[in-house]
């Protein structure tokens, strides 16, 4: 391929800026903004919803420069597990890669899953499972060709999830004033009975949980550096692209929604793909007048599903691939064929994936274990990379270094970080507090297993490998420069 870079370890740095800006976009626009963003409102009303998604964007948006200016400063596809192992300890490393893989693994038989209940609407009498092995296997060959042909069918598939935001928010809007439909609603459901905040501090907590599962997927733009063209320019200008992107469709959306569907609506309580009738977005565009409303937004979820598949394939695979280079995995998941693609990895992944699709076939509680105890790896991955950027920082000045020296740097610190390491642990926290209330033990450990499995691997690491807390004059700060990456690979 003419022009494609190797880099480090054998992966074609051949990802283009738009398609790091619209994985990144990708990653976070989906069924969380298209379905369940009508339960937060709901439950927290449209002022609690509006306050809990700025809070959890804000929130992102120091996360994602944080990992901004490690990315550009060290491009590498392992990304925040590499961190922790270089910036804090070798266990903490060790405990977020294989977190982080697990995490992603079982997310991609949820998505092929949804694949599936998604195409039901079309083909009721086609058993599910069908349509959900055949998307797996196009996400394989999508994976298995190029990093190229991944970025750029994320890209397209990215982009048709923006259009479809972009003509909700006209429509909703012109809705809104009576300009379609002609009744204007303007305000009104935003004072209907107990609106605008329906429930207090409570419900907008708990509705901050919902806002962090939307988000999930942001730090995607980390793993991509390893193959990035040119991650000193692309990674900070998607993170500047993607923050104001993912802030105003997501804050934009939820006030239409609001202005339009009273929060007292029964039709705002779906949460999943399969309740695409009832989608906020739906009911939106049903009320402006447009046929086959239904159908259109059930073809963009399923886009949005095979989207949030492809990059959980991704991303599961290079990080695999990375336990495998640092040795924390078998040897032979560091292999990359002529291609750039870490194919033992990728068909590992893939194994683990139909594995758990297997199991939600032959019987539901072993897939709702593997589903419960992958739940909050991806908070988890933000306290890694908010902790990780703290460390780099202090250990960067300690070491006498001057912020001129970094190609991009996070604005805001130590604030960035702090503030968003406290609310990533009052996320996970706040996952499933009426069950302590409740005393429901069973229901306890299902909310809050990823905790404890990422601890066993933390200190099975410590104790066999005898790691300490690395001092930050230790700190291993030696830069990646990426023109140099073939010599390194020749020499």
């Amino acid at each position: 391929m003419s022009g494609q870079q190797d880099g480090a370890n054998g992966v074609k740095r051949s990802l283009k800026t738009r398609h790091v800006s619209m994985i990144a976009l990708g990653g976070s626009i989906g069924t969380g903004l298209f379905v369940a963003s009508g339960s937060a409102i709901s439950t927290a009303g449209p002022g609690g919803a509006l306050v809990a998604y700025i809070g959890i964007g804000l929130m992102v948006y120091f996360l994602m420069t944080s990992l901004g200016e490690m990315a550009t400063y060290l491009p590498v596809t392992g990304s925040f597990a590499t961190y922790a192992r270089r910036f804090v300890d070798p266990a903490m490393g060790f405990a977020m890669g294989w977190n982080y893989w697990f995490n992603w693994a079982i997310t991609l038989a949820v998505d092929v899953s949804t694949v599936g209940l998604v195409l039901k609407f079309w083909f009721p009498r086609v058993p599910s499972w069908a349509f959900s092995v055949g998307a797996l296997a196009i996400i394989f060959i999508i994976n298995a060709l190029s990093v190229n042909s991944f970025g750029e069918t994320e890209y397209w598939m990215a982009l048709i999830k923006v259009v479809t935001v972009i003509v909700f928010l006209v429509v909703g809007f012109l809705t809104i004033f009576g300009i379609i439909n002609g009744h204007a609603t303007y305000l009104e459901n935003f004072v209907y009975r107990k609106a605008p905040f329906v429930g207090g501090i409570p419900t907008i907590l708990s509705v901050f949980v919902v806002a962090g599962f939307s988000f999930q997927g942001t730090e995607l733009i980390g793993i991509t550096a390893g193959e990035s063209e040119n991650p000193g320019e692309s990674i900070p200008k998607a993170i500047k692209q993607v923050f104001w992107r993912i802030i105003l469709f997501y804050i934009l959306s939820i006030f239409v929604i609001a202005a339009l569907i009273p929060y007292t609506s029964p039709n705002l309580l779906g949460s999943d793909a399969g309740d695409v009738t009832i989608s906020p977005f739906t009911l939106v565009f049903r009320r402006a007048g447009l046929a086959g409303a239904a159908g259109i937004m059930n073809a963009v979820i399923l886009t949005s599903v095979l989207s949030a598949a492809n990059s959980g394939m991704y991303a599961s695979t290079r990080m695999l691939f990375s336990l495998g280079v640092s040795g924390d995995a078998p040897k032979i998941f560091k292999r990359v064929n002529t291609r750039g693609i870490p194919m033992p990895a990728l068909v590992g992944t893939a194994a683990v994936g139909l594995i758990t699709f297997a199991t939600s076939i032959f019987g539901d509680r072993i897939y709702n274990f593997l589903v419960s105890a992958s739940g909050l790896s991806g908070f988890i991955a933000w306290v890694g990379i908010a902790i990780s950027h703290y460390r780099f920082r202090r250990a960067f000045k300690a070491q006498g270094h001057d912020l001129s020296e970094l190609q991009y740097h996070a604005k805001w610190f130590p604030f960035g970080p702090i503030l968003a390491l406290i609310l990533c642990i009052l996320v996970i926290i706040g996952q499933d507090l009426g069950s302590f209330a409740s005393f429901d033990w069973q229901a306890i450990l299902f909310s809050y297993m990823s905790v404890p499995l990422f601890l066993i691997l933390f200190i099975y690491y410590k104790i066999r490998h005898k790691t300490k807390l690395i001092p930050l004059e230790e700190v291993d700060l030696t830069i990646h420069e990426i023109n140099d990456e073939k010599k390194d690979k020749k020499g």
